[in-house]
């Protein structure tokens, strides 16, 4: 059953992340967690998404908006030792809640249409934000995914722009978990079982993704994220 359950956890998060630019992080992490201890789960999650960017990267690397990718980059640097401090000191439990409240805020927020006007200094600073949550949780999407959503930026530039920034952080977030943290071989064997069902993940978002209701699929997203939410919440609160 574990086994089963991850792999269906890989495929719907990699149809996710295909399908609508964000969401493999946001969605992955909090189940792998249930799975696996946290280094495992958010290292796993770290690997998965570098090679998700790496591979959607080549096929629409010139809609990148270099300029947002830059501030971002720059801002993103002085969140990573953040980051894997907050790792570091927070227990399993913590980090469950943790997770449980980035999710339930930000999925509200969107719920609500709630906007951020974009400005180069906020680029920093959301660079800042998503660099700590990267090495702490491993989602650097929740502050992109809140202030990519009041921008008039199109599709095809957000989604190109984001997975430029993410070939950056996860690489540097991969490398600081592993200096700090250290791995394990669950990491790794874990991460080359699961190729298979990211690459046929990967194949069907990108055949969904022009007649994919983006308006239903983004409520359908929303419930998951929510009752993901409230489920770590739960756990976390209840041990």
């Amino acid at each position: 059953m574990v086994i089963i359950g991850f792999g269906l956890i890989i495929l719907f998060a990699s149809v996710l992340q295909t399908s609508t630019g964000f969401g493999f992080s946001i969605m992955a992490t909090p189940f792998l967690l249930m799975i696996y201890e946290p280094r495992e789960a958010i290292q796993i999650n770290i690997v998965l998404s570098l090679i998700i960017s790496a591979v959607l990267f080549f096929k629409i690397r010139q809609d990148i908006d270099l300029g947002i990718v830059k501030r971002f980059i720059i801002g993103s640097i002085p969140g990573l030792p953040i980051g894997i401090f907050l790792f570091l000191m927070a227990n399993a439990t913590r980090l469950k809640l943790g997770i449980s409240i980035v999710i339930l805020v930000l999925t509200f927020l969107l719920i609500l249409k709630y906007r951020i006007k974009k400005t180069n200094r906020r680029d920093y600073a959301v660079g800042l934000f998503s660099g700590g949550l990267t090495t702490a949780i491993g989602m650097p999407g929740p502050p992109l995914l809140l202030y990519f959503s009041g921008t008039e930026t199109n599709k095809e530039s957000l989604r190109a722009t984001t997975l430029a920034f993410y070939l950056f952080i996860y690489s540097a977030s991969l490398l600081t978990q592993v200096f700090f943290a250290g791995t394990s071989k669950v990491v790794w064997t874990s991460s080359l079982a699961a190729l298979p069902v990211l690459f046929i993940g990967l194949y069907i978002g990108q055949r969904i993704f022009a007649y994919i209701n983006q308006k239903y699929f983004r409520r359908i997203t929303y419930v998951i994220l929510v009752f993901t939410g409230l489920y770590l919440l739960l756990d976390s609160t209840m041990n």
